[in-house]
């Protein structure tokens, strides 16, 4: 009997397979990859339109602390709510119905504007100046109406329109 490993057979080497690169990627991998563009494009946009939205309303309440009459606080309002409201439906209040729409827009269960609708009607249509005490009262109003009323929040802008 032959020893089989004293005759040297004729085999190859054993060559091994490269290991696997990371180009061309799986298709799971374009998939994340996609998936993480469109969440970037997505918030880009959300932060866009935001922004937007509220340029009217920081530009309002910069100018709010310049202002030093209660006509050019009332004259802002009315600009602000003009940006952000239907005109046909905000353009034409007056009085105690403009005063009414501004409470609308404040917080629940505060109301400033009807209240003190004597110091506004003194502010804004005499020419008698108010204290700087009174003032402040009516800008810190502004001030919130401008924080909380704008941009409407839970309606469309025509719904909001309609109070």
């Amino acid at each position: 009997m032959t020893n089989p490993t004293s005759t040297p057979l004729p085999l190859a080497d054993i060559h091994l397979q490269a290991a696997p690169g990371l180009w061309p990627l799986a298709w799971g991998w374009w998939m994340v990859i996609a998936a993480i563009f469109i969440t970037l494009v997505m918030a880009a946009l959300a932060i866009r339109t935001y922004r937007h939205k509220r340029r009217a309303q920081r530009q309002a309440l910069t100018q709010l602390a310049y202002l030093d009459t209660l006509a050019a606080v009332n004259e802002l309002l009315k600009r602000a709510a003009l940006s952000y409201f239907d005109r046909e439906t905000v353009a034409g209040l007056t009085g105690n119905t403009w005063l009414a729409f501004l409470d609308s827009g404040l917080p629940a269960g505060k109301q400033g504007f009807v209240a003190s609708a004597s110091l506004w009607q003194k502010g804004v249509f005499s020419k008698e100046r108010l204290s700087e005490s009174e003032l402040a009262v009516c800008k810190s109003l502004a001030g919130d109406w401008l924080k909380h009323a704008l941009p409407p929040r839970n309606q469309t802008r025509r719904e909001a329109s309609h109070v």
